[in-house]
């Protein structure tokens, strides 16, 4: 297992102008790479010698939009993989950042690495992540009329409408949300010397 500087080193090597910056976060080697350059990157993560990146092992969305307090000025939404090098026994983080706030996407690797399918769906669903490429880019997780994506910090707890059967009409409707707002943070109840040593 090489040390992660010298594996940073290493991509910077292979992938090039690709490379947008790296750094160490708790020992994990983490190397953000330009929109336009992911999938000839990613191709190059998996085949080069040196890397052999074989593995996709995690694929998920993130949005920076509340990330520091509010001092975050970069690109909004991203995309962060986990790679896994059998052969080097290495592993590596990827991130790139949709270039467009409004209308994020990011170039689907699926053709690289076949496990990102149903990863970039669960994206696509929860943040709104478009992946071009993606052989069946639709909703994995919530329902087929829902409206927005869950994970994007701007959507209510308890969403706009619900949904019931009716036995008078014998179908399932949508009507608004009957949930009464709630405090949902636990009180913390315990005796008066709860855990004093004596």
């Amino acid at each position: 297992m090489t040390d992660p500087a010298n594996l940073l080193d290493l991509t910077r090597t292979v992938l090039g102008a690709a490379v947008v910056e790296t750094e160490v976060v708790r020992d994990q080697p983490i190397v953000t790479i330009a929109a336009t350059s992911w999938v000839t990157a990613a191709r190059r993560l998996r085949d080069s010698p040196e890397l052999r990146f074989e593995q996709l092992i995690d694929l998920c969305g993130m949005d920076y939009q509340a990330y520091g307090n509010g001092r975050w000025d970069g690109r909004r939404f991203s995309v962060a993989v986990q790679l896994l090098s059998i052969q080097h026994n290495q592993r590596l983080r990827i991130k790139v950042f949709a270039e467009d706030d409004d209308f994020p996407s990011v170039d689907s690797v699926v053709d690289v690495w076949s496990g990102a399918n149903w990863f970039e769906r669960e994206a696509f669903d929860l943040f709104g992540i478009v992946f071009p490429g993606h052989p069946d880019l639709r909703r994995i997780l919530t329902d087929y009329g829902f409206i927005g994506h869950p994970f994007r910090k701007d959507f209510p707890v308890s969403g706009y409408v619900e949904m019931r059967y009716d036995p008078d009409q014998q179908r399932v409707i949508y009507q608004p949300v009957s949930i009464e707002p709630r405090e949902i943070v636990p009180r913390v109840v315990r005796e008066e010397h709860y855990g004093d040593v004596e």
